[in-house]
This record gives C-alpha cells, structure tokens and sequence, in this order.
C-alpha cells in the first residue's frame, strides 16, 4: 500500500536529500511552492507533507491546511528548520516532527523511520470495513433512534441516522457485529455530519477489552487489505526512568502528544506501559509520561526501577512502537491537569517542558541525576 507525501521546499540541496530518502522508504514524493501546494492539499490525501520554514508565514499556512485537510487530523507533518531557537514555535504551528537544515541523508532517514511507523499506525487505525448492521443511536439528553452502521474501524464508525447529526455532539451507539451475539454498546464524539444522516463518530472513553474486540473484528475482517502493523524503534537509549515517566535518547523521536507503547526487557523481566509523549527534542530524544494504567501496572514499573537500581550497570532493552500520532483519553494522564507528587521530579519537569528550551530541559534532567547519584551514594 503506497503512502503519499508533499514536499514543499526551494531548497535544492534539501529536496534532492528528502527524496532520496522518501524513496527509499517507499514513498511517493511530489515537490511543488507554497502557493500550489495549498491547492493540491485541497485534491488529494496525502500521508505526510514536508514544508521548508524559509518562510514562516507560509510555511505555517501549509500546516494549516495540510491539518484542515486530514479528516482525521492524521497527516503527519514535518517542518524544515535553520534556526533552532524556533523549534517551539514550529510546533505550536502544527509541525509533528522538525528537520535542521542542512539536512543530511542519515538525519532525514533516522526522523522519517518515526513518521513513516506513525503513518503506517494511522492507516491502520482508521480502515474501514464495510458492514450493514442496524444501529440504535442516542444522542445526549436526546431521545434513541434507529440507524445503519455502514462501516467499522479501530478508532471510529460511520452511521446513517434517522435525523442529523451534531458536529462534536456526544453519542451512544448500540450494535450486534456479525457472527457474535453480545451487544456492543461505545460512546463516541461526531467528527462530521452530512444533512442526510450520515455521520462519522470518534470513540471515547473506550474500555480496553472492547477495543480489543473491535480491533480483532476488524483484522479479522479486512483480509489482506488491512496495512501492517508498523516495526518498533529499537535504536533508543533508556537515560532516564520514575513511576510517573521516562526520557528516551534516539534519533527517531516521536511526536509531542503521541501515544506510544514501551517494552522494557532486562535479565529476563519485562514490563509494558503505554505513554504519551509529553516532550520531544529533534534528533536527540523524547520524554515521556506513562498512562496511569492500574495499580498493577505501575507496581511493575516500580519493580523494574528496584531491579535497574540493586544492578548497576545493567542496561535494559527498549522497544518502543507508535500506538497513534494523537494519544487518546487525556484522562490517562491527570499530572497534565492536576498537581505531581513532589517526589516524582522527572514527572514535574516533564510537565513543565513546553515552556523549556531542550539546553534547559536537559540541564534540569541532568541536575536531577546527579542529585540521585548523590543520594544512593
């Protein structure tokens, strides 16, 4: 299955590189200027767009659009810099991952490993199997109607309803899937809504076993269409681990606000959490914030952090795959919201890092190491 990409950038020696690269991973590359670049977004998905910030106000008009364009919000974005200082800003502008100019070949591979993993998640996570399965729908506050689910996937579904649907409006759906007999009965959120009936709902709020059970549905459904499940990042450096998070130095850094799922392997234990990416420092690392997950879960952390310190110098393996280029329930993660236990600094200052520059965040995770090694000496 064939990823598409747009490359927008006057920059010779950049462009020449990028494609060589995007080729490489199998990608195909269209090259075009800012003006005819907000026109072909308008006529055609594509997987990724890569835009050059030789001129920001442009540059950040693409992003823009390039998001405006993905229904879901799924087109992975990466933005070429000069001036480092402006990193921040880029990606409060949209820019999922950041490339320093001049790109070299070995730099664009290692960024573009994590956004073409990404890109194969997303496309994964929203194909759409078709059924037609009667649907009974219940609009908040509103009474139940009758409708037709039209087709299936692991993050979401589009129904026919009796009347409109709401944009953002919260919804019940209730359905048999063929050759099952327990009701499935998920929230959702209307991404989008047509005057006819048809909506497309975004699941909330889903338990765990449930998208386990859609999932499987869905791949056992989708036959050899369905795209593959992407490779794990296995060239990362665990520096820095607590209850609460982690910091990852790689060259492939996923995107702030991804979700992401870590296997940490050593001397025959392993442990798996799911993170949020609250961080990320172009092609150098990440920091990342566990889900809350269960009480079991997280004394599994605390087991293997009592393991990694009663060994010194026992490096543990890492593996780490893209769960979606957008973390789902923000309620997995209340440290964003709420107060940091006061012992748990590594989580703190990953909730502080968007107001830090990287040189001041990596001070700061520095100090907090040698204040440890001081410590349990």
């Amino acid at each position: 299955m064939t990823f598409q990409s747009l490359l927008v950038c006057k920059d010779e020696q950049a462009t020449d590189v990028l494609t060589s690269a995007l080729a490489g991973f199998g990608l195909g590359v269209q090259c075009c200027g800012y003006p005819d670049a907000l026109c072909r977004l308008t006529e055609q998905k594509f997987d990724a767009v890569i835009v050059d910030y030789d001129d920001p106000h442009s540059a950040a008009l693409v992003l823009q659009n390039a998001y405006q364009s993905s229904a879901g919000g799924n087109t992975v974005t990466v933005a070429l810099l000069n001036d480092k200082t402006k990193v921040r800003h880029v990606f409060g502008a949209g820019a999922n991952f950041v490339l320093y100019k001049p790109v070299s070949q070995q730099q664009a591979e290692a960024s573009l490993r994590a956004a073409i993993a990404l890109m194969k998640r997303e496309r994964r996570r929203s194909f759409r199997v078709p059924v037609q399965l009667p649907v009974k729908l219940r609009v908040e506050s509103g009474a139940e109607m009758e409708g037709i689910l039209l087709d299936l996937s692991e993050d979401g579904l589009d129904v026919l309803a009796a009347q409109p649907l709401c944009p953002a409006a919260t919804v019940n759906a209730r359905f048999i899937l063929p050759d099952q007999t327990t009701e499935i009965d998920l929230r959702g959120e209307v991404a989008w809504a047509n005057p006819n009936g048809e909506s497309g709902v975004r699941y909330t709020d889903l338990p765990d076993n449930l998208r386990q059970t859609l999932r499987e549905w869905v791949v056992a459904n989708a036959a050899e269409f369905l795209p593959e499940d992407p490779e794990p990042v296995s060239e990362c450096r665990l520096s820095d681990l607590s209850l609460g998070g982690c910091y990852v130095e790689t060259e492939s850094p996923f995107p702030e606000r991804s979700g992401i799922v870590l296997c940490l392997k050593a001397a025959g234990m392993e442990v798996q959490a799911e993170g949020l990416v609250r961080v990320m420092h172009p092609e150098f690392g990440m920091g990342i914030e566990f889900a809350s997950g269960t009480a079991e879960q997280r004394e599994q952390v605390g087991n293997f952090i009592g393991f990694l310190t009663s060994r010194p110098g026992t490096v543990p393996q890492l593996l780490i795959t893209p769960k979606a280029l957008a973390a789902g329930n923000a309620d997995d993660y209340p440290s964003s919201k709420a107060s940091v236990e006061p012992e748990d600094l590594l989580l703190d200052l990953l909730n502080r890092a968007d107001s830090l520059s990287q040189e001041e965040f990596l001070q700061e995770l520095r100090q907090q190491r040698n204040s440890e090694e001081v410590a349990s000496s």
